[in-house]
């Protein structure tokens, strides 16, 4: 299988080493598109000799002439949220499957142009939840999919971003809401996508509050950061910020980005305390699902740790699972550590009605996001060498929806001050049919 992949920034390096590295036997990557430039030959020169001229780069100006000359099966986007669809739909269109990054788009209206494309093209779309193949995670459909404890519910969902991660959604692109739709859609499109594999159901109605408390130029103040700058690099008072991101002090995220600023202006470390940040930092949602479960969700950007915690309340008991994580940036993705010897602290609870609670050994694996992502990347890449997937796993459009409807639902909750948001009538307005 051929593939070529549009966005060569840090989150496109997983699915470039696993094609051209790990799962060398059974793809090949043909061609390489960004904006930049300098972005483009530094991916370029990461891939693996393969011979010739190299690897195939173009402009994104030259996405068409792309596929037409290298001809691959299948696109992979890791562009910026906003810029999904357009990739998405001109690959399809040309007759290309494509492979997108999550989130699948950031709102109503490109969600339309992407299910109208696949509909009209007939074309294969994959959504690459990786949290879905965490074996922790999966370790939990297991349960529920077990009918252990009974019926689902309530679910009671809180994910806690640290300061060093949830931070760093502040000083990139993802800080705007019409870039990225927010923290409810980009980030938590992972976390309302498991919920609706976990409960076997999709979200029926959503309400939601949601505030910037902490990300805010009056927190600079309380910080003694006044007279900050406009961006870390150039910061007066970046020595004694404990939210500095050096760029020259990371050669991955130096290579990546401040020497390519000349290419597009495109700043890596904008100051997270700037006032034209549009992104909440602190939200709840409330969501009713078609099965009658309900759920409390919570998302804080600024917590003192990372990590989740997750109880699922049945009819015959409860499912608790907590994960406690810590980060730090690296190039675009993340340094993962946790507990004692880098070992992550996970710990999984079941209490049946009439028993005592009862510690479960953990799933667990090898590889980044807890060992998710080798498992993913085998059932992308080299499916016939995978076992059958009986938890159903892969994500197709539909899934891709779904997934970032709670979290669009929710925003509009917002801005009409909490109110209650029915998916149906959403989904009517916008012309879409699931």
């Amino acid at each position: 299988m051929k593939y070529a992949i549009v966005g060569t920034g840090g989150r496109h390096q997983m699915f470039r080493e696993a094609v051209t590295q790990t799962h060398a036997g059974t793809a090949e990557l043909v061609g390489l598109c960004d904006v930049n430039q300098s972005r483009l030959a530094l991916s370029a020169s990461k891939v693996p000799n393969r011979g010739g001229n190299g690897i195939a780069t173009y402009l994104a100006e030259d996405f068409d002439r792309m596929l037409s000359e290298q001809q691959p099966d299948t696109v992979i986007v890791t562009v910026p949220d906003y810029l999904h669809d357009e990739y998405i739909v001109r690959a399809l269109r040309a007759g290309k499957d494509v492979m997108t990054e999550k989130p699948m788009t950031i709102d109503m209206a490109r969600l339309k142009r992407i299910l109208d494309a696949q509909r009209e093209t007939g074309r294969k779309v994959t959504v690459t939840f990786n949290y879905r193949y965490s074996p922790a995670r999966t370790q939990l459909k297991e349960i529920l999919m077990s009918g252990t404890i009974g019926e689902i519910t309530a679910i009671d969902f809180r994910w806690y971003l640290d300061r060093v991660h949830g931070a760093d959604y502040f000083r990139r692109w993802h800080r705007y809401k019409d870039k990225s739709g927010g923290l409810l859609v980009h980030k938590s499109t992972h976390h309302f996508d498991l919920l609706n594999w976990w409960a076997a159901s999709t979200p029926v109605s959503v309400s939601a509050t949601g505030k910037l408390d902490f990300y805010t130029p009056q927190m600079a103040i309380k910080l003694g950061l006044e007279g900050h700058g406009e961006r870390c690099h150039t910061c007066p008072v970046a020595e004694r910020c404990a939210f500095r991101m050096d760029l020259e002090a990371d050669e991955p995220l130096k290579q990546l980005y401040l020497d390519a600023e000349n290419d597009d202006g495109y700043w890596r470390d904008k100051c997270v305390f700037a006032d034209d940040i549009t992104i909440e930092d602190t939200m709840q949602v409330q969501a009713r699902y078609a099965s009658g479960a309900s759920l409390n969700y919570t998302l804080v950007a600024y917590s003192p740790w990372e990590g989740l915690e997750v109880k699922f309340h049945g009819t015959k008991g409860e499912l608790t699972h907590k994960h406690i994580e810590v980060h730090g940036v690296f190039a675009g993705g993340f340094r993962e550590r946790g507990g004692e010897e880098g070992v992550e602290a996970m710990t999984t609870e079941l209490h049946l009605a009439g028993e005592l609670p009862k510690k479960l050994e953990v799933w667990t694996g090898k590889g980044s996001h807890g060992g998710a992502d080798p498992i993913m990347l085998g059932y992308l890449f080299d499916p016939e060498g995978m076992p059958e997937d009986r938890y159903g796993r892969a994500s197709d459009q539909v899934a891709g929806a779904w997934s970032i409807l709670t979290g669009i639902a929710a925003n509009q909750s917002i801005a009409r001050n909490g109110a209650r948001i029915e998916i149906a009538r959403m989904l009517e307005e916008a012309g879409i049919a699931l």
